[in-house]
């Protein structure tokens, strides 16, 4: 039996499924590896870390299962990372991650000076603190010594395949987040490479997320698994819920937390208030992304109550539904979509001397559900409607988030018979390059079935519309303390 495995390498954490070609799951390891907070807004990781997680991940993924069989590997990965290699392959410093919030001048640079609508223009985005282009400036501008050895540019997952193969490559969903790529011609932007001093020799050659970039190197021992270039964390998300249908809805609710609207034709928002980004199987999408999601819930849970018991907390909150006065502001690293503020913070607002644990506990998850409520207005003010969508990531295991989600969006909110997000994604990808189905669609069609809906209910759709309007209100009111602080 032919078999694949699927790599999703997280913030904290990669994941690695061993997936038979008929979509099953066959194994499954997870291998930690650290962060680090050099400064307060400042988040790296070392890529060594990724490489060492992730071959003894596959040791331990493979034990007692047939090496031989194994066809193909693909990636779905944390975007936006800076990774820098010299000219002997060594890496040059730590990987500045997605979340890092450091480029606020460099940012500030590229949208004013440069000028966001040549920056659309050029790349179809806007310069965000998190994406790739603020981060090589930095280094540039601070680490003159590291910009002067640059041989190699990469984005977090392509370390592993260069790794794996020998190729340096991306893909186009990944690489359209590094602010470098002319996402609607799919080639490298001479002008932004200019505006940021890159030598276009020192970037990947582009694939498109299912294509075959290598075979595995012979010290790995998989003597018959090729190597596809994998995408995006969100993009192979998509893959994996079988988001892919023009105007078809997913929402991550990972480390951070997404919107993903699949299309088939490119397109801009107007405001640049969402990424305009290309997809994982050949077309494009529009992304709102809030920089924490999940991560507020795990901050609440074991940073503040002390507690691993995530279920147990949220026990009873059902009775507090469309009625809960607290509201939680979910930007614990600053945010991105739609604000772009990397001085924005977290806070409680509406406690009173009878607030409870309960409510507050309710007030991170509705906080979280409506900054991603932001992101579908802003695709709702472009003309897209959305008229239901699935669900991913680790908050998706939660019935009473789902339930909050349903009725603050006000659409049915589905969960997958398989909910393995960006790994499964990439072993579906790993499937195409290989030859094992034509197409995504081929794929998706065959192996991703939905397991169960969640259904908004009118009464709680139209509190929770109330007490989103507030919410809305919050974040202006506060702006300019943010800033302060």
């Amino acid at each position: 039996m032919n078999t694949y495995i699927g790599i999703d390498l997280g913030t904290s954490s990669v994941k690695l499924l061993l997936v038979g070609a008929d979509g099953q799951i066959i194994n499954s390891i997870t291998k930690e590896y650290p962060i680090f907070y050099p400064q307060s807004g400042w988040s790296e990781q070392n890529p060594e870390d990724w490489l060492k997680a992730t071959v003894d991940g596959m040791e331990e993924l493979l034990n007692g299962y047939n090496r031989y069989e194994v066809k193909g590997i693909s990636f779905g990965g944390q975007m936006h990372g800076l990774v820098l290699l010299d000219a002997e392959d060594n890496v040059i410093r730590p990987a500045i991650l997605w979340n890092d919030g450091r480029t606020q001048k460099q940012t500030e640079y590229l949208n004013t000076v440069i000028g966001q609508e040549k920056l659309s223009q050029y790349t179809a985005n806007i310069a965000f603190a998190g994406f790739t282009a603020p981060k090589i400036l930095w280094v540039k501008e601070n680490e003159p010594e590291n910009f002067d050895k640059i041989a190699k540019i990469m984005l977090p997952k392509d370390y592993l395949a260069y790794k794996l193969t020998g190729v340096h490559s991306t893909d186009y969903s990944d690489a359209s987040g590094m602010l470098l790529l002319d996402v609607q011609n799919k080639c490298w932007s001479k002008e932004m490479c200019e505006i940021c001093s890159v030598d276009e020799k020192w970037l990947p050659k582009l694939f498109e997320s299912y294509e075959r970039i290598g075979q595995v190197r012979d010290e790995y021992n998989l003597p018959n698994a090729i190597v596809t270039a994998g995408a995006g964390d969100n993009a192979a998300a998509a893959i994996g819920t079988g988001t892919i249908k023009d105007g078809a809805c997913n929402i991550s609710l990972g480390t951070s937390g997404t919107v993903f609207i699949a299309q088939d034709a490119f397109s801009v928002d107007k405001n640049n208030a969402l990424h305009s980004f290309a997809h994982a199987n050949g077309r494009y999408h529009l992304m709102g992304c809030i920089l924490s999601a999940a991560s507020c819930n795990k901050w609440w849970m074991e940073e503040i109550l002390r507690t691993q018991e995530f279920a147990n907390e949220q026990e009873g909150l059902e009775t507090y539904l469309g009625n809960n006065e607290v509201f939680f502001l979910p930007y614990l690293m600053g945010e991105r979509s739609p604000h772009n503020d990397v001085n924005a913070r977290g806070c409680f607002i509406g406690m009173r001397p009878d607030t409870t644990r309960k409510q507050m506990t309710l007030a991170v998850m509705e906080g979280v559900t409506f900054a991603l409520r932001d992101c579908v207005e802003v695709a709702k003010a472009s003309g897209l409607k959305i008229e239901k969508t699935k669900i991913c990531g680790g908050g998706a295991k939660s019935v009473i988030w789902k339930k909050i989600i349903a009725n603050v969006f006000g659409a049915p909110v589905s969960t997958l018979l398989v909910e393995e997000g960006p790994a499964y994604g990439a072993a579906i990808l790993a499937m195409i390059g290989a030859g094992e189905y034509e197409s995504v669609s081929v794929a998706v069609n065959k192996i991703v079935k939905t397991k169960e809906t969640v259904f908004p209910d009118d009464m709680l759709t139209q509190a929770y519309e109330r007490k989103y309007r507030l919410f809305r209100q919050v974040y202006p009111t506060l702006k300019n303390i943010f800033a302060q602080i």
